[in-house]
């Protein structure tokens, strides 16, 4: 008798009292049987100790009488989505709660501990909205007061949908960055019409050789066009368009899209995007002029009309923008980033808007645009933009740039609010955080501004600053409010090259991502590439080819990874009933004769060439295997026939003689059949989430190959809805029930019986009437019992 594989327990043979006790209510008797089987060991540890006999999955449900797995029908989830629908007072009120959750926020506030720093962490922020902004708001091709507007209205819209209350809604380089794309894509659209106005000018002029003092009229003729106000509605209509497309995405529950975009797409792309950010302020910095490109490699052209224009390069402007970005990132790094001066500060160091001021106060007294030739931000209008309705018209042909614009500035709005809710012990509702966006895209769209994104930096500064809710919103909103209704036009003398400075160092952070890549290298290399191929689409193509590039990376990845997922063959750990991978745990031992093999993913379309490949790898392929037995068995016939026939012939004639098979005579064939070494293969199922009709399909092939060449194919730990497949299909016309087992030890134990029993001479196979009864205590098997 071979010998079994041994593990700490104590088999009894419990058929009929199993069924029993699986049905009824455990008894005194029961308990105290139960609390026996974990023993205590001298070194402490804890020892198993099993009672039961070997169980074929369908020995098994005879025993426990299972049911069926829940399923809910598409009628069934709409009735009961119906009877949520009553006419109550709470359950008006729940529906309030959360189309409204600032009602419950506002409703649980504490005045004395919460407001203080809600209205300390609204001023930081309104400060840092303020030159942010403007500087933001240049970056979309509009003009800077379009960034204030962007953080004024969005703010006190998101502050009565929204469910997080720590993230800083407004302006964002990114989004903005894909605002200014899709402008300037809209801009050649063949809907867009480009009118240009000329006006005859009068001006009278005395000649300086004119003694008599008399004026001469001079003409000229001036023009303009509209192209400012069609870039605002294009504007205005992606912004409406963003809004729409994540209502539709909210009220269809589509939430869940945004898993699609991994951190390291994220991360890529958006250091990509900073490229592009770079790029695009970097021609204030040295106060020249490029032509403004879109689409594959427009960083390409920017930057050679750069490098020629660079003999252009207007040195105050140049000057200033040096100093500004030196002042700011010292403060930043030194002051406001400083681990021992951080701490001590109230708020930090407003420097951003430090810059602002004084760049205005100092080009206005040194008259830096006449004198120098340094551009300016020019006139900002005071008071609040007229409501205007969006051109629907424009909106099909922006439609791909608001799809792209929609999907990324959600899934950074709803990553950022996550960390921070995670952090302060509350949950956002990523559906509801989609209706809160659509409403305040669409909304704002009514008032000059476009669409509107967390920022990541003001965010973690109004919840490093001490802000409790979203009543911080509404305190910046106050502060910017004062700048719209009375400061804008003080600003009118900032040089563009203060903003762009801004913006440069604040992409800081961005760039910083790259110190991400050898971390990810030793992580994953697949996460590692998503990351480099995300990064070049963006920097080589545009922005949204970029980020369509990306997520098209990503999802090859995980069609890679689901179609050739890993493979392993199972070995025995002495002295257990543990079986691990052979190739990871040295010490796991094959059962002779016996494969034991891990596909581990679902086999369906996708999958179902790889798992037969890898099967026939790691086993044998039946079908070569079948060849090699009839190729081999036709030898050995022939080889018989010719030697129970032996021709002499001479020269006048031939003689045939024929040899009988007596004791004296012994054929010996110099060809042997060939042996695989295998009689059974266990697939083990315990990594199977589902299968589906193919792969039902590619099993039965499997088992029929196999069946040819007398190997037989045991499934071990089948899942519920494994099994219901299988059933429906009809493959157990192909495959006994007896061959499905629950564990793979079942299994093993089930085919050296199986060994044994053949090697003496019987043939009983186990059934429903005949059970195996192991003993074994300590890892060594006492006894084997057939019982029937």
């Amino acid at each position: 008798m071979s010998r079994h594989p041994s593990f700490t327990e104590k088999s009894c043979l419990l058929s009929d009292d199993l069924r029993v006790k699986g049905k009824r209510k455990m008894s005194s008797e029961d308990v105290e049987s139960r609390e026996s089987l974990l023993d205590g060991q001298p070194n402490g540890h804890a020892k198993v100790v099993i009672e039961r006999p070997v169980f074929s999955q369908q020995k098994f449900d005879e025993g426990f009488s299972p049911g069926s797995r829940p399923q809910t029908t598409f009628r069934e989830s709409f009735l009961k989505s119906c009877r949520k629908c009553q006419c109550s007072k709470d359950c008006f009120l729940g529906f309030l709660y959360k189309i409204f959750p600032f009602i419950g926020i506002m409703k649980d506030y504490n005045i004395r501990t919460d407001l203080t720093g809600d209205i300390v962490s609204g001023l930081t922020v309104g400060i840092m909205h303020i030159p942010q902004g403007m500087a933001y708001g240049m970056l979309t091709t509009l003009d800077p007061v379009y960034g204030l507007y962007t953080s004024f209205f969005p703010v006190i819209i998101y502050f009565f949908f929204g469910t997080s209350r720590h993230i800083s809604i407004g302006t964002f380089a990114v989004a903005c960055l894909m605002m200014g794309s899709a402008i300037e894509k809209g801009l050649k659209s063949p809907n867009v019409h480009i009118i240009t106005t000329c006006v005859n000018v009068t001006s009278s002029v005395t000649p300086v050789s004119n003694l008599t003092n008399e004026t001469v009229q001079q003409f000229s003729l001036s023009c303009s066009d509209n192209t400012e106000s069609v870039k605002l509605q294009i504007a205005m209509a992606v912004t409406f368009m963003v809004g729409l497309i994540q209502l539709v995405m909210g009220l269809t529950r589509l939430g869940f899209v945004t898993t699609y975009l991994s951190d390291p797409l994220i991360s890529g792309f958006t250091t990509g995007a900073a490229c592009h950010v770079f790029t695009s302020q970097i021609k204030h910095v040295f106060g020249i002029s490029t032509d403004r490109y879109s689409g594959a490699f427009k960083l390409i052209y920017t930057y050679r009309d750069f490098f020629g224009n660079i003999p252009h390069t207007n040195a105050v402007t140049l000057i200033a923008s040096v100093v500004c970005m030196v002042m700011i990132y010292v403060v930043k790094e030194y002051i406001n980033n400083n681990p021992k001066i951080k701490p001590r500060l109230k708020m930090p160091v407003p420097i951003e808007l430090i810059a602002v001021v004084l760049g205005t106060v100092i080009a206005y007294f040194i008259n830096i645009e006449s004198k120098y030739g340094v551009k300016i931000v020019g006139d900002i209008p005071t008071g609040l933009p007229v409501p205007t309705v969006p051109n629907f018209s424009l909106m099909p042909d922006v439609l791909s740039d608001a799809f792209a614009l929609s999907i990324v500035v959600f899934a950074i709005s709803v990553s950022m609010g996550k960390i921070l809710a995670r952090k302060h012990g509350y949950e956002i509702d990523s559906n509801q955080e989609l209706f809160a966006y659509a409403i305040t895209n669409m909304g704002s769209s009514f008032f000059s501004s476009f669409a509107t994104s967390a920022s990541l930096s003001r965010s973690l500064i109004q919840e490093h600053v001490g802000g409790v809710t979203q009543l911080t919103g509404l305190v910046s909103s106050a502060l910017l409010l004062l700048v719209l209704l009375v400061l804008g036009p003080y600003f009118k003398t900032l040089p563009k090259c203060v903003l762009a400075a801004i913006i440069i160092v604040a992409l800081k952070g961005m760039f910083r991502q790259f110190l991400e890549l050898p971390k990810l290298w030793k992580l994953s290399k697949i996460d590692f590439l998503i990351w480099i191929l995300s990064f070049l689409a963006t920097v080589i193509l545009d922005v949204d080819l970029g980020l369509l590039f990306g997520v098209v990376v990503a999802i090859f990845t995980i069609v890679y990874r689901v179609q050739r997922p890993y493979v392993c063959v199972l070995g025995q750990m002495p002295g257990t009933d543990i079986y691990r991978d052979v190739s990871v745990y040295k010490e796991a031992v094959e059962i002779p004769r016996v494969k034991i093999f891990r596909f581990e993913n679902a086999i369906f379309f996708v999958s179902v060439e790889h798992f037969k490949n890898m099967l026939f790898k790691y086993t044998c392929n039946p079908r070569h295997v079948k060849q090699d037995i009839v190729e081999a068995e036709n030898k050995i016939r022939k080889e018989k026939a010719n030697f129970e026939k032996i021709t002499f012939q001479n020269a006048t004639n031939e003689v045939e003689l024929r040899v009988t098979n007596d004791d004296s005579t012994e054929f010996c064939p110099t060809v042997e059949v060939p042996d695989v070494g295998i009689d059974t293969i266990i697939l083990d199922c315990s990594t199977w989430s589902f299968i589906d009709s193919m792969g039902v399909k590619a099993l039965t092939s499997v088992v029929n190959d196999f069946r040819e060449i007398n190997i037989k194919i045991h499934l071990a730990f089948c899942k519920a809805g494994i099994r219901e497949m299988l059933e429906k299909t009809g493959f157990f016309s192909c495959l006994d029930r007896d061959n499905l087992f629950v564990s793979i030890h079942d299994a093993v134990l089930h085919t050296q019986h199986q060994i044994s029993s053949s090697e003496s001479d019987s043939d009983s196979p186990v059934d429903g009437s005949t059970e195996i009864v192991v003993r074994s205590v300590n890892g060594t098997t006492e006894s084997t019992d057939v019982k029937s």
